[in-house]
């Protein structure tokens, strides 16, 4: 089986890759040994989504009377249905990624693929073995859950994002371990439909990678929703006694906590066992491929996309990396990733969206900035939805008064932050933006006000 582009892994990179080859007329091939669509669709970033929504649905439906709605009996979620829906949306996007090989000619092949010492790719099934030979062969396998000693997932007592979202039931009370997007939103989500939620966080702060005052922002949300947090704790060990898990933690003392349910969100790794990099000697360190701006690796003619190589390990950035990828296969001109402007995102209630620097690290780099912030209790479109918590908080160049970052607090901050990502990736001024007319009312309008409170620092 001969072609001009093959792909080992399916998800946001990997299919991103192969309808962008098929576009450009290569014949491809698409090895995938679990579901289309890879972690991100199937596991991660899309059913975490509509479990969310679940929660949200359920919040408004408990605080309706706020909203003049009058709910007459008792309101409760269906976990059971809720898990449903969610699987049923990944199941959804499955089928369309489905479609959307289809429609390019894209020859799915279903198995765990390796790479040769000939340079081919050789795919293991239950219906046997087959060889596929490329011309060009894009790795994006994909991370997955990582396993600490302390930790170790069993499936049912001490859990990884996967079991997290399809579990039989909904448990009492839960731990969960490590506050990053992952471990922050489920642990939203638990806390939101009813179950007892601690969240630990080894860190000094949850969200860790976030400015400060989003970060205890968050932390005095989740409080004064009932949530657990502890900061700059550790999981020392957990034990399963009698279908129950204690918990030690260490941080300001040593404390021992009983629950249903532990979940390690302590990140991910990457998924190179068993690929066959060892076979063409492909460079690799410290768990991630060595690729070049182009993101072909050591070994002409092979590249490696996705959370396998160095850079944010986010879905988005996968489908970019794919993009620019397949274009220099074509040899067409292409921009490589400006890296230092990637936005990130978690859906929590209130959402975080930030992108650049924040505020530290702009100080810490010795930069001279101007910051200014907009409270969205003081938005009329925040006011209205009855959703106030946040802000809009950018941080300026003095010198010139262009975009060094920005982050957001706040309900729908995720759809908000581009504004500045395009921004910054043409170089804009804070003055520019300001310029261009947004619409009222609307929770954008925060971000004309934040650049124009910097701006008169």
């Amino acid at each position: 089986m001969k072609y001009d582009i093959a792909i080992i892994g399916s998800g946001p990179g990997g299919y991103v890759a192969a309808e962008k080859a098929a576009h450009f007329g290569f014949k491809v091939a698409l090895v995938e040994k679990e579901n289309l669509g890879g972690i991100c669709l199937n596991w991660g970033c899309i059913p975490t989504k509509a479990l969310l929504k679940s929660a949200q649905a359920y919040h408004y439906a408990v605080k309706g009377e706020e909203y003049g709605v009058e709910i007459i009996g008792e309101v409760k979620p269906n976990f059971t249905k809720i898990v449903e829906r969610s699987r049923n949306v990944a199941s959804m996007m499955n089928k369309g990624v489905e479609f959307l090989m289809k429609k390019n000619n894209v020859d799915v092949i279903f198995g765990k693929g390796s790479l040769t010492k000939e340079k081919t790719i050789k795919v293991e099934s239950e219906q046997g073995e087959q060889i596929i030979e490329a011309e060009y062969i894009i790795l994006a396998t994909g991370a997955h859950s990582r396993q600490l000693p302390n930790l170790p997932q069993d499936g049912k007592h001490i859990i990884g994002y996967r079991e997290a979202m399809t579990l039989d039931k909904q448990p009492e009370t839960m731990v969960v371990v490590g506050s990053g997007a992952i471990g922050s939103e489920f642990a939203h989500f638990y806390q939101t439909i009813g179950t007892q939620v601690t969240l630990v966080e080894f860190m000094p702060t949850i969200v860790p990678n976030e400015d400060k005052e989003v970060a205890s922002t968050l932390q005095r949300v989740f409080k004064k929703n009932g949530m657990k947090v502890y900061t700059a704790t550790s999981v020392d060990k957990v034990e399963v006694i009698d279908n129950k898990c204690k918990v030690t933690l260490s941080g300001k003392k040593t404390e021992e906590l009983i629950c249903d349910v532990v979940l390690s969100a302590v990140g991910v790794e990457t998924n190179l066992e068993g690929l066959g990099l060892e076979n063409l000697q492909i460079a690799n360190e410290r768990g991630k491929v060595v690729v070049n701006e182009w993101y072909e690796t050591n070994v002409k003619g092979v590249y490696a996309i996705g959370d396998i190589v160095h850079g944010p390990a986010l879905a988005h950035v996968a489908s970019k990396e794919a993009e620019v990828c397949v274009k220099h296969i074509k040899q067409l001109e292409v921009k490589p990733i400006n890296y230092s402007n990637i936005p990130g995102c978690t859906y929590t209630t209130p959402e975080i969206a930030s992108v650049g620097l924040t505020e530290d690290k702009a100080k810490e780099q010795g930069i001279e900035t101007k910051v200014g912030k907009f409270m969205f209790m003081a938005s009329g479109k925040a006011t209205a939805a009855g959703n106030r918590e946040g802000f809009v908080k950018v941080v300026l160049d003095k010198k010139d008064n262009k975009i060094l970052g920005c982050s957001m607090i706040g309900d729908n901050v995720t759809e908000m932050i581009e504004e500045i990502v395009v921004a910054r990736e043409n170089g804009l001024t804070a003055q520019q933006l300001i310029d261009a007319v947004h619409p009222h009312p609307t929770m954008s309008e925060a971000v004309m006000e934040a650049l124009t409170m910097a701006l008169n620092s």
